[in-house]
């Protein structure tokens, strides 16, 4: 027999939970953002720092700059703080903005390393099943021929000057915020530190940033009841396409909404030729909170770079999906089931996906 009020007083207390919850995100929220946006004024700040480092290995031009974000993106497993990093670069001169250009395709490019990684561990925890695996190879390939036709795209956009007019500031109240609250710290860093170990210390709160954004995001990881019920509607190419984009966008943070695809393939969800629109939109949204980078570093043609960058990858993305699709798929499919096959074919692929960034970076 149910205790009078036991039911009353039992939903109080999940309404209690669920509010402290909420509180808590929020509170992760805000000091991800105060931390990001003093990570920016750092990392702009010394970003002559870094320039030695450059000279050292001799990146100078598109193709090294490419693979210094590229391999950046895979030692910080997101392409997210490479892609600041790119834009603090340029907003302090070290860089010219088709660089900046190149770092941001190569942060994109180096991104999709997170699906492979985790692909793999699920393999050694999930009774060895390499579907994760190939699930990360589908995205790595998905990303690589979407974005190397952007490169030089995207250049040639930038060199014609077709999207100059998209140039946006920082808003006045923010940037009035910025130099009371965080400019004197980052003068005060670099007039007492040396400036390489000022912009390391900024990479670290960029990262340690995005380490408690996540922490301000709803678990997404188990598939919801609503989402079981729409699951016929995932086997459509443009709803993956347009759920990439949205979990993306949401999440801001395409490392969260790629690496959502394993648990949500491997449970049925999502078919195999579904992962490739999915990646294709999730790597356009990805560019949200790059947008918002280059606002807070009060660089309007840094604005331009992502937007040409943005646009470029829609478009070429919208050519496959809509015209191209159907032979694009299989094609990608059947290399990541060759790439599957054995572990010759794996190696050779581990390889080629560390190679290529090396050599671009000392070409």
């Amino acid at each position: 027999m149910a205790v009078p009020g036991q039911a009353s007083w039992v939903a109080a207390g999940h309404g209690r939970q669920r509010l402290a919850g909420a509180l808590l995100r929020l509170a992760y929220g805000v000091g991800a953002l105060l931390l990001f946006i003093f990570a920016l004024e750092v990392l702009k700040t010394a970003a002559g720092g870094v320039a030695d480092i450059l000279t050292g290995v001799s990146a100078q031009g598109t193709a090294n700059i490419l693979g210094f974000g590229w391999l950046g993106a895979y030692g910080a497993l997101s392409g997210s703080p490479v892609a600041a990093i790119a834009l603090s670069l340029f907003a302090g001169d070290v860089i010219s903005d088709s660089e900046a250009f190149a770092m941001l395709n190569g942060s994109r490019m180096g991104a999709a390393f997170i699906v492979l990684f985790v692909g793999f561990l699920y393999y050694l925890g999930k009774r060895r099943t390499a579907d994760g695996i190939f699930i990360g190879v589908v995205a790595m390939l998905t990303t690589f021929t979407i974005y190397a036709p952007v490169v030089p795209l995207g250049s040639f956009v930038l060199d014609r000057g077709w999207l100059d007019g998209v140039e946006v500031g920082e808003p006045a109240f923010l940037l009035n915020f910025t130099d009371f609250a965080f400019h004197p710290l980052a003068d005060a860093a670099t007039d007492n530190l040396p400036l390489l170990l000022v912009f390391v210390g900024g990479i670290g709160l960029i990262l340690a940033s995005f380490a408690i954004f996540d922490r301000a995001l709803p678990n997404l990881e188990q598939p919801s009841l609503r989402l079981q019920r729409i699951s016929r509607l995932l086997h459509h190419p443009l709803v993956m396409f347009a759920l990439g984009l949205l979990i993306t966008t949401m999440t801001l943070s395409v490392s969260i909404s790629l690496t959502l695809l394993i648990p949500l393939s491997l449970k049925g969800y999502v078919r195999r030729d579904g992962i490739i629109p999915y990646v294709m939109g999730a790597n356009i949204s990805t560019w949200v909170d790059t947008m918002f980078a280059a606002l807070l570093l009060d660089s309007p043609r840094a604005f331009t770079v992502v937007f040409t960058q943005m646009a470029v990858g829609a478009f070429v993305s919208l050519v496959v999906l809509l015209l191209l699709y159907r032979p694009y798929s299989r094609i990608i499919l059947a290399v990541a089931h060759r790439v599957m096959q054995r572990r010759r074919e794996f190696a050779i692929f581990l390889g080629a996906i560390f190679l290529v960034p090396l050599v671009l970076l000392f070409v």
